[in-house]
């Protein structure tokens, strides 16, 4: 399962406009959704906003190689 979750992880994008970009549409068809009175418009916009905001870039960040180093922590003094 591993193995078919890297090759798809690479087609996740790294810079956060394109999650940015599907949560603020998830607001619009919710928005839409509350004037409409569809309940299922409603839900679909709190799925694309899950989405957009937690569940893929999770993903995104679980799978990546990629990790920036450990910040040393300054103890206060000169470190010697």
């Amino acid at each position: 399962m591993l193995d078919l979750a890297l090759p798809l992880a690479a087609l996740f994008p790294q810079s956060p406009g394109p999650y940015i970009a599907l949560m603020l549409i998830g607001f619009g068809v919710g928005i839409l959704g509350h004037l409409s009175g569809a309940r299922w418009l409603v839900a679909a916009g709190v799925a694309l906003i899950a989405l957009g905001a937690l569940l893929l870039p999770l993903a995104a960040n679980i799978t990546t190689d990629n990790r920036p180093p450990p910040i040393e922590e300054s103890r206060g003094d000169s470190g010697e």
